[in-house]
């Protein structure tokens, strides 16, 4: 599962707190992923702090929905 915080993120740290093995805070005091790839265990805790972001700037991408990318040279 991939996770991402994006523009909207003001700061407040609530993901942190809910999920420090995902979410660190970055060099301008907004919240970010110590790593894009995010282990399938953390899911509930990363969905939690998701729903209580303020203002929903925290998106989850499933394996799924990502599809894959074909790397083959042609």
């Amino acid at each position: 599962m991939k996770v991402k915080v994006n523009q909207e993120c003001i700061g407040c740290g609530m993901c942190i707190d809910m999920c420090p093995e995902v979410f660190e805070y970055n060099d301008e005091g907004l919240s970010s992923v110590k790593s894009e790839e995010a282990d399938d265990s953390l899911k509930d805790s990363i969905t939690e702090a998701q729903q209580a972001c303020p203002v929903d700037a925290i998106e989850l991408i499933d394996d799924q929905q990502a599809g894959s990318v074909d790397t083959t040279e042609v």
